[in-house]
């Protein structure tokens, strides 16, 4: 009997440490697994008896790259259990400083971790050798999404600038305005990325995912809005522990999760636009055809172009906020009156659903945290991904077979120190 097995030992061009180990007998991918082996980093336990306004600033240090996501969930989630409505200036300004995090975000993946894959570059480094207008439009995205952060959050990196209830600071129009101005700029440089990627040799592999993301009565989603999926889903936040639940592998410092009674699903760009696409703006919906794409696309080699679209749509939803903010004054902080409850929030981070759900008792005092980030969700997905496209490429080497599998990985621009946070641990002999 012929057996194969393939190891990557550590994944490049993704945010954190993982392997992949691949075994194939008789001509058939018996195994495909993502190992994440980085250390645990306990988030959910760090919150633990920490007062509830800390939440989003502790949450906001679980990820360098989408610190927003998990700050803006924790924000919420204190909120509903509190009992808060923030107003139409806040939602604003928060929806804001999100597109700041999506334009950084996607830039970073689409130009130096994700186009090399494409033609044929280890790295982005050597790659700008040759494309030096598409490496450059891509840092120029990434800069303008870090002033979005600096600006709005107090800086680039875990932002301090968010609240329960609000913002700690209001920003000046004058801060504001240079950024509306800039924001043109970037569209077009989105718009340049687009058009280069449009014209990459994408494999020709497509899965049947159920998507999971968000919707809201209108707009494209980022932190507002009920649970969906292309399977027919559709609940309220509070909802999603009887619909979605974690289970932990023993190859794994990461949870995998799953949807009750049907397994894996995917979150992310992939889903978000095909759940979304009719709340694009017309004309971003005639770039995503022009670029190839259709209402639907479940081919993850092409995400690169869902994500470039977004990051169009977020530099014009940066215009749209920007003129929206200029007819409101800066509100006060909503009051906030202690009790003992459980709150959730969710936010759709660069990679997809990130969900958090907080247990505070009567002093406002954290008693329970629970984080599921996306990448924790995608996982089962991205194996099947490796289990699917080996199986049709047996027949090549070792080397580009093991080339294939860390593309397919990379299609999902796994974050995976956002996702190794939590471990459950047996001490036996005692």
């Amino acid at each position: 009997m012929t057996r194969r097995r393939l190891v990557v030992d550590e994944i490049a061009r993704v945010e954190g440490e993982g392997a992949l180990d691949l075994e194939i007998e008789a001509g058939r991918v018996t195994q495909a697994r993502l190992r994440i082996f980085e250390p645990p980093r306990l988030f959910e336990a760090l919150l633990r008896g920490r007062d509830h306004r800390e939440a989003p600033d502790i949450a906001a240090r679980i990820c360098g790259i989408c610190p927003v996501a998990y700050q803006l969930g924790a924000a919420q989630a204190m909120e509903q259990a509190l009992g808060v409505r923030v107003g139409p200036a806040v939602r604003s300004l928060r929806r804001l400083l999100y597109c700041g995090e999506w334009i950084e975000s996607h830039a970073l993946h689409i130009v130096l971790l994700h186009a090399p894959d494409f033609l044929g570059y280890p790295d982005g480094m050597r790659m700008a050798r040759d494309h030096p207008a598409a490496v450059e439009a891509g840092l120029a995205l990434k800069r303008f999404g870090n002033d979005v952060l600096r600006t709005l959050g107090g800086r680039e990196i875990h932002p301090v600038n968010v609240r329960v209830g609000g913002f700690h600071r209001w920003p000046r129009a004058a801060e504001l305005e240079p950024l509306a101005a800039r924001a043109t700029a970037a569209r077009a440089q989105a718009l340049q990325l687009l058009r280069w990627a449009s014209h990459f040799d994408f494999p020709a592999f497509e899965r049947d995912y159920e998507f999971v993301a968000m919707r809201a009565p209108d707009g494209y989603p980022l932190n507002e809005g009920r649970i969906v999926s292309s399977a027919g889903i559709d609940i309220d936040l509070a909802e999603f522990d009887r619909h979605f639940a974690e289970h932990q592998v023993a190859y794994s410092t990461a949870l995998h999760a799953g949807i009750r009674g049907r397994g894996a699903y995917l979150v992310g760009p992939l889903a978000r636009y095909a759940l979304n696409f009719d709340r694009l703006p017309a004309e971003v919906q005639a770039l995503a055809r022009e670029a190839g794409l259709g209402p639907v696309c479940r081919n993850p080699f092409r995400s690169i172009l869902v994500r470039a679209i977004e990051v169009i749509y977020a530099c014009g939803e940066i215009e749209r906020l920007i003129a929206d903010l200029r007819r409101r004054s800066a509100p006060p902080v909503s009051p906030i009156a202690l009790r003992a409850a459980i709150g959730q929030g969710c936010t759709e981070a660069p990679r997809g659903l990130c969900h958090h759900r907080y247990e505070i008792d009567a002093t406002g005092t954290i008693a329970g945290a629970r984080i599921v980030p996306p990448t924790s969700q995608n996982q089962a997905s991205i194996e099947a991904d490796l289990r699917d496209l080996a199986g049709r490429h047996l027949e090549t080497s070792d080397e580009d077979l093991r080339a294939l599998c860390e593309r397919a990985i990379r299609n999902h621009d796994p974050c995976i120190s956002c996702s190794a946070h939590f471990l459950t641990l047996s001490v036996r002999g005692r």
